[in-house]
């Protein structure tokens, strides 16, 4: 099946506690080949809820979304996704269980990762060795096997690199969701509508030139010179250069450029048991 998107959206995601967060960037194109375009946000920076909010109010378009964070944690290298904790099996059951466990504000998950820390969670060395909460997904593995980075693991809440809070706020997010969008690979590619799918801006870079060990773009002309290497035009110029800006610009052509690539959505390590269990980020084969 030819995915039907005309529209595509990549979503820098954040944790951050409170409710405003520079680290939120959403980038949209059209199809063709001009470049992404920061969307604005409503006030001065964008909270998660009105991300939400924006998505909802286009569940009908014909739109792939894109957001970098993980969907779920780990199942198979661990056992289970919290062992020891009464957990359900299933993503979907889980992201219900993380909001209802979070009382944060703007649907953050701080307080979540923070009283489990030292069990599941490595916030610092008073936790114990790192090395003992580094487990990862399938498609994560299959990602560094075939020559990619080496992922960071949704268990590890300390650091520039660290994806746990993005993470379990993006699973609120997903829970409150619900039935509005579908999520790729738990859901079936839709005919019509929308749909939301996990990503590695780092796969965005290496498509874009960006050499094995870096993953950012800093300034203009790096990121048009990126752009032109996934066959999209240069950007309006930005008023000022962040990584969430560029990652979320970048991502964007990257996924328009591979929309339409039958073996990303159907990926040789993709199993029911992997998608029932774990999902895949969307790019990884």
């Amino acid at each position: 099946m030819t995915p039907h998107f005309t529209r595509f959206a990549a979503i820098d995601w954040s944790g951050a506690k409170g409710s405003r967060h520079p680290g939120i960037a959403l980038a949209v194109c059209e199809a063709g080949d001009a470049a992404p375009v920061l969307v604005d946000p409503p006030h001065k920076a964008w909270s998660r809820t009105e991300i939400l909010e924006w998505l909802r109010a286009r569940a009908d378009e014909p739109l792939l979304v894109g957001f970098d964070f993980t969907f779920s944690p780990p199942c198979f290298e661990r056992g289970a996704y919290l062992p020891g904790e009464d957990t359900p099996t299933t993503p979907r059951a889980f992201w219900a269980y993380v909001d209802a466990a979070s009382p944060d504000e703007d649907l953050g998950a701080a307080s979540f990762l923070e009283s489990r820390r030292g069990r599941h969670f490595y916030l610092g060395a008073a936790d114990g060795t790192k090395a003992d909460f580094m487990y990862f997904r399938q498609c994560e593995a299959r990602y560094r096997a075939t020559g990619g980075h080496k992922p960071a693991s949704i268990y590890d809440a300390i650091g520039a690199a660290q994806v746990a809070k993005a993470s379990f706020a993006g699973m609120r997010l997903l829970h409150h969701l619900g039935n509005a969008i579908p999520v790729w690979p738990l859901d079936p590619l839709p005919t019509s509508g929308a749909l939301v799918v996990e990503i590695y801006t780092a796969i965005a870079a290496r498509a874009g030139g960006l050499r094995k060990g870096l993953s950012k773009f800093r300034d203009g002309p790096a990121l048009d010179a990126a752009l032109a290497a996934i066959g999209s035009q240069p950007h309006v110029p930005l008023t000022r250069y962040t990584d969430h800006a560029t990652d979320a610009i970048l991502t964007a052509a990257w996924l328009r450029a591979n929309a339409g690539r039958a073996e990303l959505w159907h990926p040789p390590g993709l199993t029911h048991e992997i998608v029932r269990h774990e999902g895949w980020t969307f790019g990884v084969v």
